[in-house]
């Protein structure tokens, strides 16, 4: 996009630390370097001011909102692929339907029935399989709020009492029903791919509202090391079965980490892209930029703040794989 957008490009790279390989190509030299924690883009002028035309700091306004925000759709666009990929090897995909409930059903007992539709839980909008999954994962199992779609009727179904069972020291739902199949076709999985990447974006956006208000711990969120380990447990839950299964897992988890880091980049937050997309906005409005000297101080306290929480993360993912509890018992 900074090319298309006119901008010099100095260096693109992937990864971060010392440079591995590089090679040029025109004006742009592209590296390989040696932490693979994610990458960069090199634009002349965009950190500091140049008197090159070409210059990011010398573009139109629009043209630089594009370039920021294009780092953020790509992450969602490999998302996307990434979750095409998952779900064309499935023979049918999932719906919200309900089809059909097990022996002792809590929920068939509370007055749901075969061929009821879910569309909220606990006030989470369902969708899609993916929203139902999510929200059953994150509610209370003593006291759930359902809401069902029957004949084109909306009912409420509140405070009902799920089956579940204690794991370490925490109450697990049991899920006691199964969901109506979805033909597999062409356009259903492209349907079904906007859907489930659409879902994990919302799924991102409630977890961190739920950081914010206490709903979510700090051994709720992992940083690099605790994502290392949940991969390493991902593909040896997925090697008992076959390789593809192992490989299955490792895409769906590289999914959502993309996914991850595209909303959180998007962040309105100093030394971001939504920080710096935020700066862009005001300068729109106002007409005229912000001074540089106020805004590289505002995006040097981000940074600042930005390692000093991944470090905490780090020690508290450490702390977790040693002793089997972070921070929050």
């Amino acid at each position: 996009m900074a090319k298309l957008s006119g901008i010099k490009v100095n260096e693109f790279a992937i990864g971060m630390g010392p440079t591995l390989f590089h090679f040029g190509k025109g004006e742009t030299k592209y590296s390989l370097r040696l932490f693979p924690i994610g990458g960069f883009c090199a634009m002349e002028g965009e950190d500091e001011d140049s008197s090159d035309n070409r210059a990011f700091n010398n573009r139109p306004v629009w043209k630089r909102i594009l370039v920021v925000v294009m780092g953020a759709v790509m992450n969602m666009v490999l998302g996307l692929i990434l979750m095409m990929i998952i779900l064309a090897q499935q023979p049918a995909f999932s719906s919200t339907t309900i089809a059909k409930f097990t022996e002792h059903s809590a929920l068939q007992s509370a007055g749901l029935k075969v061929g009821d539709e879910f569309t909220n839980i606990d006030g989470y909008k369902i969708h899609g399989d993916r929203d139902l999954n999510f929200a059953l994962a994150t509610a209370n199992p003593d006291s759930i709020d359902i809401q069902v779609r029957r004949n084109d009727k909306s009912l409420n179904f509140d405070n009902v009492k799920l089956n579940s069972k204690e794991m370490d020291g925490k109450k697990i739902l049991m899920l006691d029903f199964y969901v109506k199949p979805i033909k597999k076709n062409f356009p259903n999985l492209i349907a079904k791919s906007f859907q489930d990447t659409a879902s994990t974006v919302r799924m991102v956006w409630y977890s961190l509202a739920g950081i914010v208000s206490g709903k979510f711990g700090m051994n709720d969120m992992a940083g690099p090391v605790g994502a290392a380990s949940v991969i390493g447990q991902a593909a040896t839950i997925g090697l008992q079965q076959s390789f593809i299964s192992a490989l299955n897992n490792i895409l769906m988890i590289m999914m959502m980490i993309t996914v991850n880091l595209g909303v959180v980049n998007l962040l309105p937050f100093p030394a971001l892209d939504g920080g710096r997309l935020l700066f862009l906005i005001v300068e729109a409005i106002r007409r005229k930029p912000i001074n540089p000297k106020y805004e590289g101080w505002v995006n040097a306290a981000g940074f600042c703040l930005l390692i000093g929480f991944m470090i905490i993360i780090t020690f508290n993912d450490i702390m977790r794989l040693i002793t089997g509890k972070g921070f929050g018992g």
